[in-house]
């Protein structure tokens, strides 16, 4: 069994808004077998470092000081080690694969068939979902056995996470032409608050290092987590790991 932990970085904009931006639906795939080691590297991390508290990607920010940041009164040069050393228990679980989509938001409300926040954060979910079939097909073809996953997305709030279970459901029963066959998952979507779940804290980390590198061509900590991203056999990440919507007419880097 493989999990899926999604996360998403940014703020799907309103329609109107056309200033160039980016929304990204992360996804990080754990390994039912390894997530257990994943944790508790988490956990010892967190007691070593005197952590009290989920770890975010915002709380890492210069200057963050927000009184439920675990890390007032560290410096930049703590926090980034300390960042380091998270991103570590990923790169060092070689099974553990990143896949994402990237939504360049004008571009998407130019195609006429995204009109709504909603519009926009479904469509850069369903890329991530199609590259999570693709994974476990891929497993299942190199291992010869049948692979098996299941989704785990960050609990919002009982609305959102209706509609956003409202809308799994329509995909993976949807068959068609631009519909992928969902063969290989198990039952429906499932949530976790962040503060209870250490697969959305480690994707929260990494959706945040895929939005830093495409909104201002930071790749430091996208680099760091690059031998993670699912790639095709010649080591390309664009289309593999990384998917971008739409990808005609996108005006933004490419991160590959």
């Amino acid at each position: 069994m493989y999990l899926l932990f999604v996360d998403e970085s940014g703020t799907p904009p309103k329609p109107e808004v056309q200033p160039l931006s980016y929304f990204v639906m992360a996804g990080l795939v754990i390994p039912e077998d390894r997530w257990m080691g994943m944790h508790d590297k988490l956990s010892g991390l967190k007691r070593a470092a005197g952590y009290h508290g989920e770890v975010k990607w915002r709380y890492f920010a210069p200057r963050n000081d927000d009184p439920d940041n675990p890390m007032v009164g560290w410096g930049q040069d703590e926090r980034n080690a300390f960042r380091d050393r998270v991103f570590s228990i990923i790169t060092e679980t070689k099974s553990c694969k990143i896949i994402a989509c990237i939504s360049e938001c004008p571009t998407a409300y130019g195609l006429g068939n995204v009109n709504t926040e909603d519009d926009l954060y479904f469509r850069t979910y369903k890329p991530v979902t199609e590259r999570f079939q693709y994974l476990l097909q891929d497993i299942t073809r190199t291992s010869g056995r049948d692979s098996y996953g299941l989704i785990v997305a960050d609990h919002r709030g009982r609305g959102d996470d209706d509609r956003m279970r409202h809308q799994h459901e329509r995909l993976v029963r949807e068959t068609g032409r631009y519909s992928s066959n969902y063969d290989n998952f198990v039952e429906g979507l499932f949530f976790a608050p962040s503060h209870l779940s250490v697969g959305i804290q480690l994707v929260d980390m990494v959706a945040g290092a895929i939005w830093r590198a495409q909104t201002h061509n930071d790749r430091l900590w996208f680099d760091k987590l690059r031998p993670s991203f699912r790639t095709s056999a010649a080591g390309k990440i664009d289309g593999w790991g990384v998917a971008r919507f739409p990808k005609a007419d996108w005006r933004g880097n490419i991160l590959a």
